[in-house]
């Protein structure tokens, strides 16, 4: 995992605190994810977060695993809900999002993705690349970007396509796809890199200016070139939150999984807050995705942007 000591970046609640919350008595909470099938090592990588986030926030509560692989969202809640459930973390699968709120549930559900409908009953939370792309959007307009040059990598052209397609429908000003970097850029122009670590290590001549890229490049504890931006969940690069490194010591893994570990301790943080607030409409707090702000039942996560100073990183 990326540290940084000299991050200035606390995590705050807002509207109640960790050390004081009251759990609901006898609230059960199911998580309804796979255990087994294509998403099995995503899964297992959120109930971990989900469980150290638990540990560290001394829950009471009673939490139930489901494994969900090859059931139907009827017949797992069916099976599994009872008087005591008094929320649903999961699921995870779209076409499984897409069914439960069909379903229409009874018990408030906390979807792990997002999908076009929606059920008031259902909130819908997710590490959507449009939220990473709107952050990053906000950093270039607040660094006066106008026209921003693209630089993609074509082995990862497919993988970048759905953060180059949500830049391209938010970003406000000129865009040109280029093959190289500019030779001449002027203040109101930047470059955005879409590529891995090692093909954005070997440019050569980038500016220190009016840079970025997107986090998924980010590879753990090694340099990034001098002034680029990125953004990305917070708790990767500041060790605020010590249910995440303590997911990680357990079962040590790559960047895109430790994502997943901070993913999960949120939802369990968004499932605990609104239990206990279940009356308060608005509920916000600095996670270790972003920034969560919770509106009538609707899930908003800012992510955080970090510059590279050479040293290390820097939250702008």
């Amino acid at each position: 995992m990326i540290k940084n000591k000299k991050v200035n970046y606390r995590q705050t609640i807002l509207g109640f605190g960790l050390l004081s919350m009251v759990w609901t008595a006898h609230a059960d909470v199911l998580v309804i994810l796979p255990e087994t099938g294509p998403l099995a090592r995503a899964s297992s990588s959120i109930k971990l977060g989900i469980s150290t986030a638990y540990q560290a926030m001394g829950a009471k509560t009673v939490l139930k695993f489901v494994n969900t692989d090859q059931k139907t969202m009827s017949a797992v809640l069916k099976q599994n809900v009872n008087k005591q459930t008094q929320m649903i973390i999961g699921p995870l699968a779209r076409q499984d999002v897409e069914e439960i709120i069909k379903l229409a549930p009874k018990v408030p559900v906390l979807a792990l993705n997002e999908v076009a409908i929606k059920h008031p009953n259902v909130m819908q939370f997710s590490l959507s690349k449009n939220d990473d792309a709107a952050a990053l959007i906000d950093a270039m307009q607040n660094d006066q970007v106008a026209k921003l040059y693209i630089f993609q990598q074509a082995e990862t052209a497919q993988e970048n396509k759905a953060f180059f397609n949500a830049v391209s429908e938010q970003f406000k000003g000129q865009i040109e796809l280029v093959n190289n970097v500019p030779a001449k850029m002027v203040k109101s122009e930047g470059l955005l890199l879409l590529g891995n670590y090692a093909w954005i290590r070997q440019i050569k001549k980038l500016p220190v200016r009016n840079l970025y890229m997107q986090a998924l490049a980010v590879e753990d504890s090694q340099p990034l070139p001098k002034g680029i931006k990125f953004c990305d969940v917070p708790s990767l690069y500041i060790a605020d939150w010590k249910d995440v490194l303590i997911a990680y010591q357990q079962n040590p893994t790559p960047m895109a999984y430790q994502r997943l570990y901070a993913f999960g301790g949120d939802a369990w943080q968004i499932t605990q807050s609104y239990l206990e607030k279940s009356k308060q409409t608005t509920i916000d707090f600095n996670g270790r995705t972003g920034k969560i702000h919770i509106e009538n039942n609707r899930v908003d996560r800012q992510p955080i942007c970090f510059v590279s100073n050479g040293k290390g990183l820097a939250v702008t």
